[in-house]
């Protein structure tokens, strides 16, 4: 039998799970590092996802909660635009990725998660970052706690 030892799931799995948004909750925290919100913006905010696709998963949503991109104004947009373009080389500086995926899910056939509060996906990628886990076992491996990711990157971002 093969095991995968991942203690910090224990936190997600004990916690409540509410009905309501957790981008929501996570700008209305006071706490930025316990929260994952990575920077804050006038409109909008950079978020680590606590449930990544791959290491330096962050996410760009609007302080409202709305479903798409056609409900947000265009300076909303812009900003979320805005902030993206600021992670890149704050995870270049960082992480050291060869490239990235960055992409908004519109829908749960598209794959949303969360469909009632847009927001925009930053994947780093790197050369050879797939491999047999996710293709065999069904598994990703994030090698890095959030957290420290948190201290890594929140320095970086905020300059």
């Amino acid at each position: 039998m093969k095991r995968l030892w991942a203690p910090w799931r224990m936190e997600y799995i004990l916690a409540e799970h509410g009905d309501g948004c957790f981008l929501c909750d996570m700008f209305q925290g006071r706490d930025d590092r316990e929260n994952l919100v990575l920077f804050r913006g006038k409109l909008a905010a950079v978020v680590i996802n606590r449930y990544p696709y791959n290491n330096g998963h962050l996410m760009v949503a609007p302080y409202r909660h709305l479903p798409d991109l056609n409900a947000i104004n265009p300076e909303e947009r812009s900003e979320m635009m805005e902030l993206t373009a600021r992670c890149i080389p704050a995870l270049k500086e960082v992480m050291h990725p060869d490239g990235f995926n960055i992409g908004i899910n519109l829908g749960q056939t598209a794959g949303a998660g969360l469909q009632d509060h847009v927001h925009l996906h930053i994947v780093p990628r790197w050369n050879g970052d797939t491999n047999f886990m996710p293709v065999i076992a069904e598994t990703k491996v994030i090698p890095q706690a959030l957290h420290d990711l948190w201290d890594r990157l929140h320095p970086v971002i905020a300059r």
